[in-house]
């Protein structure tokens, strides 16, 4: 018999299942605005005209025609309102203020944002929703032009959109964009000297500004055609403060789970542990049919959710509410007149997405009604009150004029006729005097108390303007210690009214390095 040789069975290797990474596929949309696989989710929400949309509708119009008519407005001859980089001023109802007056720019920034913190603890995130700019000219601008180009194309895939209509639209974007950087060029430069740059000179003679203007409404046919909601959930760091600017008891747009889950189109029976949803011959009443081997037990009805989805279609962040709270929800109010809407179609009561919060959602029958007073309430408006009072005082007891010492360029002093007894130093000091009036004023420049100058200067400074002078102070060599000396300079406003300025400046001037000798014992004695 041949012998019979068995060999060894080779199993191919199944390919090994790579370990958990962080660079894998997460699970789920990680945004809103992101598909599974990462490409961008482009959102086109549907529109739901109810009683909150019609409030944001006046309060959106009110803000676009304030945004743009306060640039125009005057003052006692001056802007309402300008930010004034170029010139650096900021002028506010017909006061000019400049960057030297940190202590009242500092309490006013900080009273703004007390103020934030204060809105968004009683009303959460009213801001984005209902006057931030980014929302209003999405929403009420942009938005409404790309619907009424694409038409049925704006919400379904299967009506194709032609191209002239595309090119129609980019070209609406495009004008209103230029308009908008106008807008917001008049509120830094001034509605004056915007106008004259459009009309009275052409692009050539302003090249800079013309190149900021270019280049402002290029950034707005970016956010608002291309980045659009996405500025919100991934640039504006609002959305994630809210961790810390919201509790429990602060006012959010948020869904009712209790009384809408659990969610379906049918008002069926369905158990607890999901075996059965009216499969087996359940009417949906309180009793079963045959088959299944149902008992009814536990029964249990559908909650007022339908599963619709509108609240979803007309989000302009892409989330679903339903979800709970998250960062990109920006507190618009579409979902809720979606849902009230459809309550409103079924006959049932309205308020299942309802302005609320999270303590009334979740523990209500434990906790009682929302808190109306809270410890951030009182902290906050505590905080606001000081800050405003002390803001109040700085302006009450606000100058006519602002002294400041600036460096000195060049060199800082002069030995003149060095050797002799006579020998004397000129130190340079370099001034900025701020006239904060209309007026033009003269002011006069002495020394304090041991001062000598060269000559007192008299400096004539035209109304809202300022104007940087040298002061010459001498000095003997004596009267410096290790090169320094410390000298005060007196500013006195020449004739006006009974309340005239008077102001010093105190600075060091420096001189030749001079080391004085201890004192020692005996002439300590």
């Amino acid at each position: 018999m041949p012998r019979t040789i068995s060999l060894p069975v080779i199993e191919a290797k199944k390919p090994q299942t790579p370990a958990a990474s962080p660079l894998m596929k997460p699970e789920g949309r990680v945004l809103a605005t992101l598909e599974d696989d990462g490409r961008r989710r482009w959102l086109r929400p549907k529109p739901s005209p109810g009683a909150w949309w019609r409030r944001r509708v006046v309060v959106a119009w009110a803000l676009i025609a304030l945004y743009t008519v306060v640039p125009w407005i005057k003052v006692a001859g001056m802007p309402m309102v300008l930010l004034d980089v170029v010139d650096r001023k900021f002028v506010f109802f017909g006061s000019v203020f400049r960057p030297t007056e940190t202590l009242l720019f500092g309490v006013l920034f900080l009273s703004v944002f007390t103020g934030f913190f204060l809105l968004t603890a009683l009303f959460g995130r009213v801001w984005c929703g209902w006057a931030c700019p980014q929302t209003v000219y999405m929403e009420f601008v942009y938005r409404p032009i790309e619907r009424a180009f694409l038409g049925r194309g704006y919400t379904s895939t299967k009506h194709a959109v032609s191209a002239w209509r595309h090119v129609a639209m980019y070209a609406a974007f495009l004008v209103v964009s230029a308009h908008l950087a106008n807008t917001l060029l008049a509120w830094f430069v001034g509605a004056d000297r915007l106008t004259d740059w459009i009309f009275a000179s052409s692009p050539a003679k302003h090249p800079a500004a013309f190149a900021v203007f270019a280049g402002v409404t290029l950034l707005m046919m970016f956010d608002f055609a291309f980045f659009r909601e996405q500025l919100c959930s991934l640039v504006c760091p609002y959305g994630r403060f809210q961790s810390a600017l919201l509790d429990r008891d602060s006012l959010v747009v948020g869904y009712d789970r209790k009384r809408g889950e659990p969610r379906g189109r049918k008002d069926r029976h369905v158990h607890a542990d999901g075996a059965c949803e009216g499969k087996c011959g359940c009417d949906g009443r309180g009793g079963c049919g045959s088959g299944g081997g149902c008992d009814g037990a536990h029964e249990q009805k559908r909650g007022d959710c339908v599963d619709c989805k509108m609240c979803v279609q007309t989000c302009p962040a892409g989330i679903d509410i339903r979800d709970g709270m998250q960062l990109e929800c920006i507190a618009c109010t579409q979902c809720i007149d979606a849902c009230d809407s459809v309550m409103t179609k079924l006959g049932r009561p309205t308020g299942l997405v309802r302005y609320t919060s999270q303590a009334s959602l979740e523990d209500a029958p434990v906790r009682g009604p929302r808190k109306r007073v809270r410890a951030r309430l009182v902290v906050y408006p505590a905080m606001l009150a000081v800050l405003l009072g002390v803001a109040t005082f700085l302006l009450a007891t606000r100058e006519s004029a602002a002294v400041s010492v600036l460096r000195t360029q060049g060199t800082p002093y002069v030995l003149r006729e060095a050797g002799t007894d006579r020998e004397i130093v000129e130190s340079f000091v370099r001034m900025r005097i701020d006239n904060r009036t209309r007026d033009p004023k003269v002011y006069l420049v002495t020394g304090g108390d041991g001062v000598q100058l060269v000559r007192e200067e008299r400096v004539e400074v035209a109304g809202d303007a300022s104007r940087e002078i040298d002061v010459l102070v001498t000095s003997k060599p004596s009267s410096f210690d290790r090169g320094r000396r410390d000298v005060t300079l007196h500013v006195d406003e020449q004739g006006g009214a009974s309340k005239t300025f008077h102001g010093h400046a105190a600075t060091a001037v420096i001189g030749p390095l001079v080391i004085r000798p201890l004192a020692t014992e005996g002439s300590a004695r």
